[in-house]
């Protein structure tokens, strides 16, 4: 490489920096914007969903009290039939809850704080995505080779995903505080932490496979995310259903933010499909990197951890999808068999990647 390739490159890394940590700064703005939605929405009167289960309950009262029925025969002679009894199939986490309002709380001026934290958060989304686009140009291949890149390249997926959510108009927009939140989080401990220089890769990942394999990891791993916060949220809304049906009030705060997230069974069923979407994706990651491994290494399949750790976050996945299909484990039990698994993933990336040795090992810090 000539000297003046070499400087280009290395400003090209500097202007990836600064971009980096411009995006950090918009995400801020949008952490606060999203704390604002929040704030005015709570000041609506929600209620919703204790009515709701009030209702159903004098619903459910009501057709147990209502009279028998009579019915003459041909002859004249009346028979008394007793009300039919409706038999319905519920699991755990299945009520009859309408959808909260969203964070805005129904509220104009929440609506409008939450406008402009989704603006600014595509607006972080861009600059986060030149950033990773110049740390390419600046190392000529693709960005994710080391923990670093791939921080950032994960988090700007995610970030890309739930803003394609809201595009196609799908509610989610409750999920923006938690995803600004854990960006925030994950870009700090990869400026902080991971930050790697520019840099080639060894010769056995000089290859296509990269931009294959580990590109539909990061995806994977950025909608098992979602998926994730989708099942803890969950966890917190049945919870929530569980005291108000139970007849117990819980606490103001509580109840202001619980409130206007979507029905616990709404929650269930986007945790679900996100994972359920993008498993078959994780089982070709799996396969594209044994068929990587066989043309760098020679074998398809050796143990090293991190295709180990792969291989079970796959199971655990594969296990959740198996469980949550059978009524017997929707709801609760589900949700921790998901958390379970996208631990199993963040172990893999963290864990396998800094504290475990093995081929993978070009992927630390």
């Amino acid at each position: 490489m000539t000297p003046l390739a070499a400087a280009a490159n290395e400003n090209l890394a500097e202007i990836s920096n600064y971009l980096i940590y411009s995006s950090m700064a918009v995400y801020m703005l949008a952490f606060f914007a999203h704390i604002a939605e929040w704030t005015f929405g709570s000041r609506s009167k929600v209620a919703r969903t204790a009515a709701a289960l009030t209702a159903a309950k004098e619903a459910g009262a009501a057709r147990s009290a209502a009279p028998a029925v009579q019915v003459r025969g041909k002859a004249g002679a009346t028979a008394v039939l007793d009300e039919p009894k409706v038999t319905t199939r519920s699991t755990t986490g299945t009520r009859d809850v309408p959808d909260g309002p969203g964070a805005a709380g129904g509220t104009v001026q929440g609506d409008l704080y939450g406008r402009i934290a989704v603006s600014l958060t595509a607006l972080a989304f861009l600059v986060e995505a030149a950033g990773v686009v110049a740390r390419a140009l600046s190392v000529q291949r693709a960005p994710w080779g080391n923990m670093y890149e791939f921080s950032i390249t994960f988090s700007t997926v995610a970030v890309g995903a739930y803003l394609v959510l809201l595009a196609l108009k799908k509610n989610i927009r409750w999920l923006g505080l938690i995803l600004v939140t854990t960006v925030l989080l994950d870009l700090g401990i990869a400026v902080t932490w991971l930050y790697t220089d520019s840099d080639q890769l060894v010769p056995a990942l000089h290859s296509y496979w990269l931009w294959i394999h580990v590109s539909t990891a990061i995806f994977c791993g950025a909608v098992f995310y979602i998926g994730a916060a989708g099942a803890v949220l969950y966890l917190f809304r049945d919870s929530y259903e569980s005291q108000l049906e139970a007849g117990r009030t819980p606490g103001k705060f509580r109840t202001s933010v619980l409130e206007r997230l979507p029905s616990a069974a709404s929650l269930d069923k986007f945790s679900y499909r996100i994972n359920a979407a993008v498993f078959p994706l994780w089982t070709f990651t799996i396969i594209a990197g044994a068929i990587w491994a066989g043309d760098a290494w020679g074998r398809y399949w050796g143990w090293d951890p991190k295709e180990v750790w792969s291989f079970v976050t796959w199971v655990a996945y594969a296990c959740y999808l198996h469980a949550r299909a059978t009524a017997g484990w929707k709801g609760r039990k589900a949700a921790y068999l998901a958390l379970f698994a996208f631990a199993c993933w963040i172990w893999n990336y963290y864990g396998v990647n800094i504290l475990l040795s093995g081929k993978h090992s070009y992927a630390g810090v």
